[in-house]
């Protein structure tokens, strides 16, 4: 009896020992299939924004071995000074502009992938306006963040004046009071607000005319590409695929946009996803043949070449080499 019992003991101190060193592994591969990561986008949580959401929604980074977290932006939020203080890994820059500014700025911050492959910035004006050149004259409502991006090469391209302008508060009522009166707008958000309060407007791109600027931005901080590596490249292409997948059916993606953003309708997510696909915002251009979020030399050397010009940086302080990474992008390939 005494041997029997001592094997049975034996035995099941063997079957606990296996147990535990399985509930180990387990842990170390849970542990590494959700090395944390976190996004901090440039606004409150909209549709320009969906392919994040998306692979978040759907388990995409969860299978690239990440624990993601995108965190809203917002007017009064400075992503670049959070990202600074390790408080987010990467951040969605604007433009690819913006993002070489802040380097230049003394933020060691490098691009690595650009989702927009055109700027959606654009400006609205009243439908006697057909083209860029009726506006002269006219006032022209604009942030004021956009003389140090896109108003220099409005004025050089058009011959707009500063005289023109006067401060956008993000209020499209001064536009709608005033038929002489233009603004700055998003491609997917303001046309459709007009639209709602039934003006008729014509709605004018920059892109279209060849402002170089890519737009939303995967920007992070040097040392974060340098001691993280692995991650950032399968955020990247997770994210690439979070895109495919948020074009096809944006249904997941968008329930997380409204979760985080509660005044977000359907309507307003159902046209901003229209113009993305209308446009070829992100599956248009080079991302058609290389792949979504592409970037190429040409385009960032376009865009440093028109920020020297326009004296919005000194290339004595910031190297167009050091101010883009298109390893990540160029190994992700994710097609449309």
């Amino acid at each position: 009896m005494k041997q029997f019992r001592f094997k049975s003991t034996t035995t099941a101190a063997i079957r606990a020992g296996l147990c535990l060193g399985l509930m180990s592994l387990a842990g170390l591969q849970s542990a590494h299939a959700d090395e944390k990561f976190t996004y901090m986008t440039n606004w409150y949580a909209q549709a320009e924004h969906g392919g994040f959401y998306q692979a978040v929604a759907t388990g995409i980074y969860k299978k690239y071995g990440l624990d993601v977290t995108v965190k809203m932006g917002g007017p009064q939020v400075n992503i670049v000074q959070l990202m600074a203080a390790d408080q987010t890994d990467c951040v969605m820059g604007s433009s690819d502009l913006q993002m070489i500014q802040v380097r230049e700025g003394g933020v060691p911050v490098t691009t690595v992938a650009a989702v927009f492959q055109k700027d959606p910035q654009v400006l609205i004006a009243h439908d006697d306006v057909k083209k860029f050149e009726d506006l002269k004259g006219k006032t022209i409502l604009i942030a004021s963040s956009a003389h140090r991006g896109y108003w220099p090469w409005l004025k050089a391209k058009f011959g707009f004046t500063d005289a023109q302008t006067r401060p956008y508060t993000f209020n499209i009522q001064p536009f709608v009071a005033d038929p002489n009166v233009a603004q700055q707008g998003y491609l997917t958000s303001e046309p459709f607000a007009i639209q709602k309060a039934g003006v008729k407007a014509n709605t004018l791109m920059f892109s279209d005319f060849g402002y170089p600027a890519y737009a939303t931005t995967i920007s992070c901080m040097d040392k974060t590409l340098q001691t993280r590596t692995k991650a950032v490249a399968s955020f990247v292409k997770a994210s690439m695929e979070g895109w495919k997948s948020y074009l096809t059916d944006p249904a997941p993606g968008n329930a997380l946009i409204k979760k985080d953003n509660p005044n977000m309708t359907d309507e307003q997510l159902a046209y901003s996803v229209g113009k993305l696909k209308e446009m070829g915002m992100v599956t248009g251009g080079d991302a058609a043949k290389m792949g979504i979020g592409m970037m190429t030399d040409a385009r960032a050397k376009a865009s440093y070449d028109f920020l020297v010009a326009a004296k919005l940086i000194d290339p004595a302080k910031v190297e167009m080499s050091k101010s883009y990474n298109l390893s990540f992008i160029k190994d992700s390939k994710v097609l449309p």
